[in-house]
C-alpha cells in the first residue's frame, strides 16, 4: 500500500511537469492529446548544479530546526502551528490535485465544455509567473478540499493525512524541477549521503518523523484487517502505522520526471511536427520507475528483517541514477544524456521563435 501510495503522485506529476508544444496550434498534428490550454502552465526555475550541491546543507539546516521544535516546544503549540502552516498550503494541494482527478475522470472534450476563468500573476511586461484556467468547477473542487483540510484538522485520520500528503507530493513532483542529469546525479548523490548519516548517525530524522503530526508522510496500518474488524464492530482501532517521509517519494520523483521530459525531447526531436505530451516513446521513464519500485521494495524488505528504520535513498538513489546509465549503455546515448540540458534546449526555441 505505501508503493503505491508513492506511485501515484510520481506518476501523474511526471506527467504534469511535462512541457507544452512548441508549436503553434496551426502546425499541431493529429494527436488526440495535442492540446493543453484547459491545463494550468506554471513558470518555475530550474535547479541546476551549482544550487543541487546545496541541496543536503540546506535539508540537514531543517531537519536540524526541525528536531529543535520538536524537542523544545510543547507539543499543543507546535501542532498549532503545523496545523496553520499545513491547513494554507495542503488545502492548495488538495484543490490542485482535485482538478486533475475530475479532469481525468470527465475527459479533456467535456472537461474544456464547462465555462473557464483565466487567471495570470504577471512579474513585468511580457512575463507571466503563473497562468491557469479556473473552471466553474473550481468553486466546488475548493470546498471539497477545505473540507478535506478542515476534516484533517479536527480528527487527524491516517487517511486523510495520506491525502494531504500525496497532494503536497503531486505539486512538489509537478513545480520543482532539475535543468539536466547531471544536476539530477549531484542531487542523489548528495541526498544519499545525508539520508545515511542522518538515519544511520543520529536520531533526528527518526525523531522528527515521529513528533511531528503533519502530513510530511504517508503511513499505513500494518494491522489493517484487525483495525478494520475493529472499526465495523464500533471499537476503536488501535492502528500500528508504518511510514515513508515525502522526501523518499518527491525527490526520486522530480529525477524520474526528468527522465520523462528527456523521452519528450528525444520524440520532439525526431518529430518536429508532433505537439502530443502523452503518445511517445519512455524507455528512460519506464527504467528509473522501475528501479524505483525495486529500490523502494528492498528498502522494505530490509525494514522488515533487521526491524530498524532505513534510509530509502540509500537504495533509491543509486537505483536511479544506474537505471539512467544503464539504458544510456544499452541505447548507445551516453554523450547525449550526459550533456542534455532543458533550460539550453527552451532557449533554442526560444531563439527559433524569435527568427
Amino acid at each position: 500500500a505505501l508503493m503505491s501510495g508513492a506511485l501515484v503522485p510520481i506518476y501523474y506529476g511526471a506527467f504534469a511537469s511535462l512541457p507544452p508544444s512548441p508549436l503553434p496550434a496551426s502546425a499541431a498534428d493529429s494527436d488526440a492529446d495535442a492540446g493543453s490550454d484547459d491545463e494550468e502552465t506554471l513558470q518555475s526555475e530550474a535547479l541546476t548544479s551549482s544550487e543541487a550541491y546545496l541541496f543536503p546543507l540546506l535539508g540537514s539546516a531543517v531537519l536540524a530546526g526541525m528536531y529543535v521544535l520538536v524537542k523544545l516546544v510543547d507539543r499543543r503549540y507546535l501542532d498549532v502551528l503545523l496545523g496553520a502552516y499545513f491547513g494554507v498550503v495542503g488545502a492548495a494541494a488538495v484543490w490542485k490535485s482535485a482538478h486533475g482527478v475530475v479532469r481525468g475522470i470527465l475527459g479533456r472534450a467535456r472537461w474544456a465544455s464547462f465555462t473557464a476563468y483565466r487567471l495570470v500573476l504577471i512579474r513585468r511586461p511580457a512575463e507571466s509567473v503563473f497562468a491557469t484556467k479556473l473552471s466553474i468547477l473550481s468553486l466546488p473542487l475548493g470546498l471539497l478540499s477545505g473540507a478535506i483540510v478542515l476534516s484533517y484538522l479536527y480528527t487527524k485520520h491516517w487517511v486523510l493525512s495520506n491525502i494531504l500528503a500525496l497532494s503536497l507530493a503531486h505539486s512538489g513532483i509537478t513545480l520543482m524541477a532539475l535543468d539536466s542529469f547531471r544536476t539530477g546525479g549531484i542531487m542523489l548523490l548528495g541526498l544519499f549521503a545525508y539520508d545515511i548519516f542522518w538515519v544511520f548517525g543520529t536520531d533526528v530524522m527518526v525523531s522528527v518523523a515521529r513528533g511531528l503530526d503533519g502530513p510530511i508522510k504517508i503511513t499505513f496500518p500494518k494491522n489493517f484487517a484487525d483495525g478494520l474488524q475493529r472499526a465495523l464492530e464500533g471499537a476503536e482501532p488501535d492502528w500500528k502505522l508504518t511510514m515513508l517521509g515525502l522526501g523518499d517519494i518527491v525527490i526520486p520523483g522530480i529525477f524520474i520526471a526528468l527522465a520523462l521530459r528527456f523521452d519528450l525531447a528525444q520524440h520532439r526531436a525526431a518529430h518536429p511536427t508532433s505537439r502530443t505530451r502523452r503518445v511517445f516513446r519512455r524507455p528512460y521513464f519506464r527504467a528509473t520507475l522501475a528501479a524505483y519500485i525495486a529500490g523502494l521494495a528492498t528498502t522494505m524488505g530490509v525494514m522488515h528483517v533487521f526491524q530498524a528504520a532505513q534510509p530509502a535513498l540509500l537504495y533509491l538513489s543509486p537505483a536511479c541514477i544506474l537505471a539512467v546509465l544503464g539504458t544510456a549503455l544499452r541505447r548507445g546515448e551516453v554523450a547525449q544524456v550526459w550533456a542534455w540540458s532543458e533550460e539550453e534546449e527552451q532557449e533554442e526555441q526560444e531563439a527559433d521563435k524569435e527568427d
